[in-house]
């Protein structure tokens, strides 16, 4: 079996472009971080992962004046509709969510936040939420929109679908090739 060299280039960007990877290592500190935080508020709120995204949908959708379907919550977590009942179930006995006829399809129902999960998300995240709002203030105002550009850019490539670059890479390690993966990144094979 080949092992990586130790102290070879880094494994996907070339030794030149430090300041590039602080930004990347930058975002994937706040990434683990804001996981941390999100597992932190499920295991508080006594939901799983799953529970609060949903929680979030149906909040935002209030204050969009979007109202949320059980079909919704089932396309934006990506789960069956028999997980969507079971998560909607759960929440409503929770005392997270109430079920009301939808305003314009009578066959159909959307999801409401409770004033108590209102409060109870207010209680739990508020303060959070004013600091990163303070984090943010900080940032130099000519600087706002690079950083916003830099983050938007990001998340449309992390939502690719036809992003396949590991199996690419995995394909030419498999071969033992020394070449690059796709968009030129060097693969440290040895």
């Amino acid at each position: 079996m080949r092992q990586a060299r130790a102290g070879a280039e880094p494994y996907w960007y070339g030794a030149g472009d430090a300041e590039a990877r602080g930004l990347l290592e930058a975002v994937r500190t706040f990434r683990h971080a804001d996981d941390a935080m999100r597992q932190r508020a499920s295991r508080d709120m006594d939901m799983n992962a799953s529970d609060l995204r949903a929680l979030r949908l149906v909040i935002d959708g209030e204050r969009s004046g979007e109202p949320v379907t059980p079909r919704a919550l089932a396309t934006h977590l990506d789960i069956s509709t028999a997980a969507t009942t079971k998560l909607v179930d759960r929440l409503c006995a929770s005392g997270h969510l109430e079920r009301r006829p939808h305003p314009s399809d009578r066959r159909s129902v959307v999801m409401v936040a409770t004033l108590d999960a209102h409060d109870e998300v207010r209680e739990r995240l508020g303060r959070m939420h004013a600091r990163m709002l303070d984090i943010a203030r900080e940032v130099p105002v000519g600087s706002r929109a690079a950083v916003r550009d830099f983050l938007l850019a990001l998340a449309a490539e992390l939502g690719r679908e036809d992003d396949d670059a590991a199996t690419h890479l995995v394909t030419a390690l498999r071969a033992g090739r020394t070449d690059t993966a796709p968009g030129g990144v060097a693969t440290p094979v040895d």
